[in-house]
């Protein structure tokens, strides 16, 4: 099966995460002492906002997660726990709409920094694992999709904000009773592929992931970010339009700390698509899911 179609629900799971596992602190610290200069600015003010909620979110390993992710005409809402403190495990239940993956219907996956597992329910053994090192091995998308799922962590957007130079506060409004703070920024693309990644992404794949992205006619990305009074993030909302229907993914924040025990199903209920040949599995996808393809 094409790796766009595999790696359509890591690709949810990526967005919850943060989207972005950007050059980290450097380009954070780069991004305030360029703002620094205009000492006193809306700019400046928003970025140490930020900071402060960065730090803080940052400071906490887990959180329950909600949320939708729009691609082109298929629809993914996802509803789980996740730990980011070595890599993203996850337990989550998932349900695509308007796509062959999933059918409407819920299924059950499990996310680990080494591989996913979905419940499809073929016969036989109900789990299919999808490793990251085999996609990674197919695809630009498949690369950024294990880069990301092995760094990523929910403060990545918002040093990808912090990096751009470009945020700006937009006010205070109410998110699911939670009074918090909304942030935005729109980026280009061109700088947004080369921020995305972390430093373990070769050159070959961010050249290779900069084509497609061309080839998808995307242009830019806005971020909002809504912090609570807790300096927390309770939700991120990301944007895009391509020539294959566009991106738009909310996702929403809540009970930091939640214990997260996402372990791999038996070996003995796991079928291993890396090793079943091309076809194998799901049959269908929403697409590589934004960025990632």
């Amino acid at each position: 099966m094409r790796t766009a179609r595999i790696t359509a629900l890591a690709a949810g799971v990526v967005m919850m995460a943060g989207l972005t596992a950007c050059g980290g602190k450097d380009g954070g610290d780069k991004a305030g002492g360029d703002n620094a200069a205009g000492g006193g600015s809306p700019v400046q003010a928003a970025v140490a906002a930020l900071r402060t909620a960065s730090e803080k979110t940052g400071s906490e390993n887990s959180a329950k997660v909600e949320g939708t992710n729009k691609l082109g005409q298929a629809t993914q809402t996802i509803k789980g726990e996740m730990d980011w403190s070595n890599g993203i495990r996850m337990n989550a239940e998932i349900t695509q709409q308007g796509s062959a993956l999933g059918g409407g219907k819920p299924m059950k996956a499990v996310y680990t920094p080494q591989a996913m597992f979905m419940n499809l329910n073929l016969g036989g053994k109900p789990w299919m694992k999808y490793d990251y090192d085999a996609l990674a091995k197919q695809s630009a998308a498949g690369a950024l999709i294990k880069d990301q799922m092995q760094n990523n962590n929910p403060t990545r957007a918002m040093e990808l904000v912090i990096a751009s130079g470009k945020a700006k506060k937009v006010g205070t409004e109410d998110v699911r009773g939670v009074q918090a703070t909304r942030y935005t920024a729109t980026i280009d693309v061109a700088e947004l592929s080369r921020m995305q990644a972390s430093k373990n992404f070769s050159e070959k794949d961010m050249k290779s992931l900069e084509d497609m992205l061309k080839q998808t006619g995307t242009k830019n990305e806005t971020i909002d970010l809504w912090i609570g009074q807790d300096n927390l993030l309770v939700k991120k909302r990301e944007q895009a339009k391509n020539n294959q229907g566009g991106l738009d993914s909310t996702v929403f924040y809540s009970d930091y700390g939640t214990k997260v025990t996402a372990q791999e199903p038996p070996a003995s209920q796991v079928l291993d698509a890396s090793k079943l040949g091309a076809g194998a599995g799901a049959g269908g996808g929403a697409g590589g899911g934004g960025l990632a393809g």
